[in-house]
């Protein structure tokens, strides 16, 4: 007890109140559960929001390229595009894409399909799709003589279409031949040569891939073929497409991922900051608990603090013994939050407990990521509200005045 400082001591006694002051030390309880309270919920959102982001990020990025390149009037010869593009910096891959819509047919079913041209050599160098392939391959998109295309179906739209690989399909596109009564739509025939799952319910339940040199017969008058590129640094990506206008020629255009998916990200930073902020008041109601118990404290021991006055304690003493109370309420209710928050979102996470619906939000359960750095945001900002919570109570308790406080003691 003599290595105690006598702040400290005298700040442990008024917590731990006893007989009349029993009501005091509840308070005292009631603030430390409101902050263990708010710190957790603050921590499980900000790791739910997060996670979602991250993988919502991780997942994007393995499906789709990191930067797309776009040149006014198309694209002459792709073989001297590529060598262009892949001299930049931090370029590690690049492919030639052309995209395009249709109708795929197969057992009566009629859906609507993204068609990917493709080249399969290259498409590897740019995308995790060949990695995510469930059966099949990309190679197989080369077009036989005599015989039928190849296309790889996302598996959700494969199972939907009731066809796996070996299967054909008919896919409707808004090109067709001539006719007297106008442009009539011809159906091509595919054969199914592979099943792919990315992880996105986007991708796997509406894109297919075909043979870049087929897609390019079939969309020849209604897209154009672009670059897709792969970078070695993720967050270099928008440098890279900044710098491509100037590099190549100013009849050059570039998006980064960042930018193709803006409003989502930009969706989930809202989302996220608005419930940082609304379940932080919860941290602020148990600060303002604290000033009522520290309040309550201050009048209910004026006479102690009078005599600790006319002792010889010094307001300065005086005011750190209330500004210790605070702090550790503060202390012991952030540690108790941070532990039951860390120990919940590594549960949640591990077992994935929170499931929901993968055509809403692409993902079939709810990730959770704690960086760091929310970590210690959270709890430093915690105790520091505490502490600003004891100012008030403290400089009352220091400016007591101890004849008042012991006239009719």
């Amino acid at each position: 007890m003599k290595d105690i400082p006598f702040e400290l001591f005298v700040a442990v006694r008024y917590l731990l109140a006893r007989r009349k002051q029993a009501f005091i030390s509840l308070i005292s309880l009631i603030s430390v559960i409101g902050v263990s309270v708010g710190v957790m919920a603050l921590l499980i959102a900000l790791a739910l929001l997060t996670g979602l982001q991250s993988e919502l990020r991780d997942r994007l990025i393995g499906s789709a390229a990191h930067v797309y390149v776009f040149k006014a009037g198309g694209f002459d010869n792709f073989q001297e595009e590529i060598k262009r593009v892949t001299a930049l910096p931090h370029v590690t891959g690049a492919a030639p894409v052309i995209l395009g819509l249709g109708l795929a047919q197969s057992a009566g079913s009629d859906l609507p399909i993204t068609l990917k041209g493709v080249v399969p050599d290259l498409e590897s160098n740019v995308t995790e799709v060949e990695k995510k392939l469930q059966a099949g391959s990309l190679t197989a998109l080369d077009v036989p003589e005599g015989g039928l295309a190849g296309i790889v179906l996302g598996a959700d739209l494969a199972e939907k279409l009731g066809v796996y690989v070996g299967d054909s399909i008919q896919v409707l596109t808004a090109e067709g031949i001539l006719t007297p009564f106008g442009v009539t739509p011809r159906p091509r025939v595919f054969k199914v040569v592979g099943v792919f799952r990315l992880g996105l319910y986007e991708y796997d339940s509406a894109y297919g891939f075909i043979h870049f040199d087929v897609a390019r017969k079939m969309f020849s008058s209604s897209t154009s073929p672009f670059l897709e590129l792969h970078v070695d640094d993720l967050f270099k990506a928008m440098d890279v497409a900044a710098a491509i206008p100037s590099q190549l020629g100013s009849e050059y255009s570039a998006q980064d991922w960042a930018d193709v998916n803006s409003s989502l990200f930009s969706a989930l930073w809202l989302e996220k900051m608005a419930i940082s902020i609304t379940i932080g008041l919860i941290v602020l109601v148990a600060a303002l608990n604290i000033i009522a118990s520290l309040i309550l404290m201050v009048m209910e021991k004026s006479r102690d603090i009078a005599i600790l006055k006319t002792m010889g304690s010094s307001a300065a003493s005086i005011r750190r013994i209330f500004v210790l109370q605070g702090l550790i309420i503060g202390i012991i209710g952030t540690s108790a939050g941070a532990i039951a928050g860390y120990t919940l979102i590594h549960i949640l996470d591990r077992y994935k407990l929170i499931q929901i619906p993968i055509d809403v939000y692409q993902i079939s359960h709810v990730p959770f990521r704690l960086e760091p750095l929310d970590f210690a945001v959270v709890v430093v900002v915690a105790v520091l509200v505490c502490f600003v919570a004891t100012i008030y109570p403290s400089r009352q308790a220091s400016k007591l005045d101890p004849a008042q406080a012991l006239r009719y003691q």
